[in-house]
């Protein structure tokens, strides 16, 4: 499977946040969103991802822009990890894998000489038409929101 790329449209969801609400992508048709895809909640590279899109949170709402972080993890993980670092946006829970399986980030990866099926650290750029503007592949976590708003500010 490979992961979509710009002009492709987004794939619809429908998945639980961290508070147990239900959120689609669809509802926020009309506004720029970023999507980030995480591999695991409360790990190291994934708390400093997360930790940059919180840290940069008001830029984003100053430019109307959503901010969706996905992982496989449970409601009741993205729960903990929301709560112990006070992400102002939504975490979904994406636990059997199907939303990250139709953006392509569902994949084979190694550790340690094992190969296992995992999420592979991608943002979406979606447009208001639900159409995918730019996507970032291979995301470095520390400072990536900052790379996220220089991108949006060429636009």
């Amino acid at each position: 499977m490979t992961i979509l790329q710009a002009g492709a449209k987004a794939p619809d969801f429908e998945l639980q946040t961290d508070k147990g609400q239900t959120v689609t992508l669809s509802q926020f048709s009309g506004k720029k969103v970023v999507l980030f895809f995480y591999p695991k909640a409360n790990t190291t590279g994934c708390t400093k991802e997360a930790c940059s899109f919180r840290d940069e949170y008001a830029d984003f709402q100053n430019r109307g822009i959503a901010v969706l972080g996905i992982s496989p993890d449970s409601v009741k993980a993205q729960a903990n990890f929301s709560g112990k670092y006070n992400f102002p946006y939504f975490l979904l829970a994406d636990a059997d894998h199907k939303t990250a399986e139709a953006y392509g980030v569902w994949a084979i990866k190694k550790m340690y000489g094992k190969e296992y099926y995992g999420i592979l650290r991608t943002t979406f750029i979606i447009n208001e038409d639900g159409t995918i503007l730019h996507v970032f592949e291979k995301v470095k976590p520390e400072n990536h929101a900052q790379e996220v708003l220089e991108f949006l500010d060429t636009l």
